[in-house]
C-alpha cells in the first residue's frame, strides 16, 4: 500500500448543522493514497487476492470492520497496533493509542486536512475531474486513482466511496455513531465537499462506504 508523508498543519472542522466551527492541529502524517482497496484487504485478511475488481475501493465494511482491519494489517507488517478493547463487537470502548506506529482510521480533523491539501475551496479540482459522483459514476464503483488526486498526491478523498473516520458524531445526540468524509458514487455534488460530515452506527455497512488508512508520521 502506498502512503504519502504530509507536513504538520492545522484543519478547521466545521458543523454546518449546529453553526460551530474548531481548529485542530494535525501532527505529522502518512496518508493512504487511495481507498483501501479489495486486494489490500484480502493481504490484511490473508486471504489471496480476488480474481478480477481487486482495484475497486472495498466497501460494505463497518467501522468495527475496519479498526480490526487496521489491526490484524500491523500485526502483519510488524508494528504495533494502535486499537484496544472490544474492536470487533462495539464501538463505545474501543481505545486508540495514537502515538504507536500501526495503521489508524484518520480523525476527521486529519481527513479534512488531507483532503483539502491546503485548498479552501468545498473541493480541490472541477468535479467531474477529481470525483466519481452520481453525474458521471453509472452507479456504480469505479477502480481508484483513476481521477486526478489533489496537491499531496491523493485521490479519491472526494466521491467514489464515504470513508470511515475515527470520531464520535455527536454522542449527546446520537450515541456512538462515527463519522464518515467525502462522498460516495450515489451522491449529488452536495455530498461531494470536503467539509460534508455523515454518521452512522458503527456496525454499519453500505457499498459506497469504505475507509482509508493513516500512520504517524
Amino acid at each position: 500500500m502506498d502512503f504519502v508523508a504530509l507536513p504538520p498543519g492545522s484543519s478547521l472542522v466545521r458543523d454546518e448543522a449546529k453553526h460551530r466551527s474548531w481548529t485542530v492541529e494535525v501532527g505529522p502524517l502518512s496518508v493512504g493514497r487511495t481507498p483501501v482497496t479489495r486486494a489490500d484487504y484480502a493481504r490484511g485478511l490473508g486471504q489471496p487476492p480476488p480474481a478480477v475488481d481487486g482495484d475497486l475501493p472495498q466497501t460494505d465494511v463497518s467501522w468495527n470492520d475496519a479498526v480490526a482491519f487496521c489491526n490484524r494489517l500491523s500485526q502483519l507488517d510488524g508494528l504495533s497496533p494502535c486499537y484496544a478493547g472490544p474492536i470487533e463487537r462495539e464501538s463505545a470502548h474501543v481505545r486508540c493509542d495514537f502515538s504507536a506506529d500501526g495503521y489508524r482510521l484518520p480523525t476527521e480533523a486529519e481527513w479534512e486536512y488531507a483532503c483539502r491539501a491546503g485548498d479552501v475551496e468545498p473541493r480541490y479540482g472541477p468535479l467531474d475531474d477529481i470525483a466519481w459522483w452520481r453525474g458521471n459514476s453509472d452507479d456504480r464503483l469505479h477502480p481508484v486513482a483513476q481521477k486526478a488526486p489533489n496537491a499531496w498526491g491523493l485521490h479519491d478523498t472526494i466521491g467514489n466511496v464515504w470513508e470511515w473516520c475515527w470520531d464520535v458524531y455527536d454522542r449527546d445526540v446520537y450515541g456512538w455513531c462515527r463519522v464518515f468524509r467525502g462522498g460516495g458514487f450515489v451522491d449529488k455534488e452536495r455530498g461531494c465537499r470536503a467539509s460534508c460530515r455523515r454518521k452512522s452506527h458503527p456496525t454499519f455497512r453500505i457499498d459506497d462506504l469504505g475507509f482509508r488508512l493513516v500512520r504517524r508520521g
